[in-house]
């Protein structure tokens, strides 16, 4: 039995977790749940794999979960950051998914690692902020880190049964999202509705725009440096719209190894919650008659700015990739909020990293600094009293 904590249980990464678990409820145990504000959701959880213990980030709606629930239940509410830290650190949680979107799941990261976990990794934002420090910090604590993500887990399977130092190029494959092909003309009138139309992946709103804008793809390219070790100069963007090549790797032979599967996330989460095992499941199979031809084009970065910007923010390094994930955050959310347009997102990442002099990411507080630094740069420059 492998007993798995999730962080962010009401998510999408959350919800399609728990759907892997239910397809193999006599193989994992949940012991630890987090949600964000659906209680509802949180609560039917609770019911159904009764948890030991479940946090929910509001304290008031944390206090309106426990009224909500029957009183043989006994899973204990904590509510904060104190709770997420709790549901990492549970003492029986063997793998935590981190499924909680943005720089919240930086701390309950680092505590789970310091607990020696396995992390089945697809809170990308920890590794974007945190780099190196969370690599080697993971490597002092000797806590694993598989990553969930459909293109990390596929250079991750193709690298192994492979000698790392024998990687020429990972090629990291994009969808284009919904706006693949549009013009700078065109982006000036889309709306929110239009944004979150991803054509093949069913995904969260936060991300959903950042595949819109290519952000999600820059954040992956970070990504991919500290996880696979290897130099911007090696990380290739193709962008492929059906998205059945997850990614590849060419190697020093200039031989390539790719990874294929339908556009199903619970695949690469059932492979990080398994691995090294690969198990039976009954998800529908990759038939390449069907597909009928797989395409491939560059990634036009004139237009969609924000897959340069990662790059750019990778070449000046140390605290630089914090800072254009603070901003992105916060311009994402002010675009869904209708207080900003969608090509005002990469504007403003621009002019933050522009502003920025970088210093180095070595621990938890000096990540937070960045992302407090940009915070209030964003408040003065664009007149919000609050974000």
């Amino acid at each position: 039995m492998k007993y798995i904590s999730i962080l962010g249980s009401t998510g999408s990464i959350g919800t399609q977790t728990l759907s892997v678990v239910r397809d193999h409820p006599s193989e994992i145990k949940v012991c630890a749940i987090t949600g964000n504000n659906n209680i509802e959701l949180l609560k039917n959880q609770i019911l159904e794999f009764n948890p030991i213990l479940a946090c929910v980030m509001n304290e008031e709606k944390a206090s309106q979960l426990k009224t909500m629930l029957p009183s043989n239940i006994k899973t204990e509410i904590i509510p904060g950051m104190e709770g997420l830290i709790a549901a990492a650190e549970y003492e029986k949680g063997e793998i935590i998914v981190t499924a909680i979107s943005g720089m919240i799941g930086l701390k309950p990261t680092v505590a789970a690692i310091k607990k020696h976990k396995k992390i089945a990794l697809a809170n990308k934002e920890t590794l974007v902020t945190g780099g190196s420090y969370i690599m080697n910090l993971a490597k002092q604590y000797n806590a694993e880190i598989l990553p969930v993500d459909s293109e990390h887990s596929a250079i991750f399977q193709c690298l192994m049964a492979n000698d790392k130092k024998t990687v020429n190029k990972i090629v990291l494959t994009a969808s284009g999202g919904p706006f693949r092909g549009k013009t700078t003309e065109f982006l000036k009138n889309v709306t929110i509705e239009d944004a979150l139309k991803h054509p093949n992946w069913s995904m969260g709103k936060k991300i959903t725009v950042d595949s819109a804008t290519l952000m999600n793809k820059g954040l992956e390219v970070i990504e991919a440096k500290f996880l696979f070790d290897v130099n911007p100069e090696q990380i290739e963007v193709v962008v492929h719209p059906q998205s059945i090549i997850h990614s590849g790797v060419e190697f020093e032979d200039h031989s390539t190894i790719a990874q294929l599967g339908l556009p199903d996330m619970r695949i690469p989460i059932q492979f990080a919650l398994f691995y090294p095992e690969r198990v039976y499941n009954g998800y529908k199979s990759l038939c390449l008659t069907e597909i009928g031809k797989l395409t491939f084009e560059r990634p036009d970065t004139e237009t969609f700015k924000c897959l340069s910007l990662a790059f750019a923010a990778l070449k000046a390094g140390d605290t630089m990739p914090a800072v254009l994930n603070a901003s992105n955050e916060v311009c994402v959310n002010l675009y869904l909020n209708k207080k900003i347009s969608f090509l005002d997102i990469g504007d403003i990442n621009e002019k933050i990293m522009l502003a920025h002099t970088p210093w180095k990411p070595n621990s938890v507080e000096a990540i937070l600094e960045a992302e407090s630094w940009t915070k209030s740069m964003l408040k003065q420059w664009l007149n919000i009293a609050e974000l």
